[in-house]
């Protein structure tokens, strides 16, 4: 995805769900001089999002979307991601499945991480799939996101080694330490495409 600019940064948006600790690495990524993004919102569709506080700190707008009512939350965010003049979006724990026509608009723009190594492994409960299948490695996966769920083109991955005595828990927090490595890596590889 080439969106050649000067020197300003496309603008993008986070949507989360739950503690944003990929917010929080984006984030400073994005302090950063080589960063090709700034973060000028953050989306969710939980109010008592702990990731929401990271908002607060970096004086980031944010805004809270009820996804019981889908595609009304969906209108409603569009519109607030054209209002911001917003060109990528990072999901980052987004706990909902955006539809068809919501990924349509912004189609080849939307990125997801995910904890698996695609294409094993989609959806939830991805740590304790891959101990209960004995797995030598796992990891995570930055992929484009299109209407099927976690299969997106693939733009990096990075293995983690299972130990015998991994759990779930200690497996999440292995693999996490990777993700907010390579979240970053991956806007960096499509911005200089």
């Amino acid at each position: 995805m080439v969106l050649s600019t000067g020197l300003s940064k496309f603008k993008a948006a986070v949507f989360i769900s739950g503690t944003g600790s990929n917010l929080k690495s984006l984030i400073r990524f994005s302090k950063t001089k080589k960063s090709p993004i700034s973060i000028s919102l953050i989306v969710t569709n939980n109010s008592k999002a702990k990731g929401l506080d990271f908002a607060n700190t970096y004086k980031i707008k944010k805004k809270i979307y009820n996804f019981k009512k889908k595609k009304l939350a969906e209108k409603k965010i569009l519109l607030e991601l054209k209002k911001n003049k917003i060109q990528i979006i990072c999901l980052a724990g987004f706990m909902k499945i955006l539809s068809k026509s919501f990924i349509n608009n912004f189609k080849g723009k939307i990125l997801n991480i995910h904890p698996s190594l695609l294409p094993k492994y989609k959806g939830l409960n991805t740590h304790q799939r891959a101990l209960d299948k004995k797995e030598k490695y796992s990891g995570c996966t930055v992929h484009y996101v299109t209407s099927k769920l976690d299969s997106g083109k693939i733009i990096l991955q990075t293995q983690v080694k299972i130990d015998k005595k991994d759990t779930p828990k200690s497996l999440a927090k292995k693999i996490l330490k990777q993700e907010h490595k390579l979240y970053p890596k991956a806007l960096l590889k499509i911005f200089s495409l």
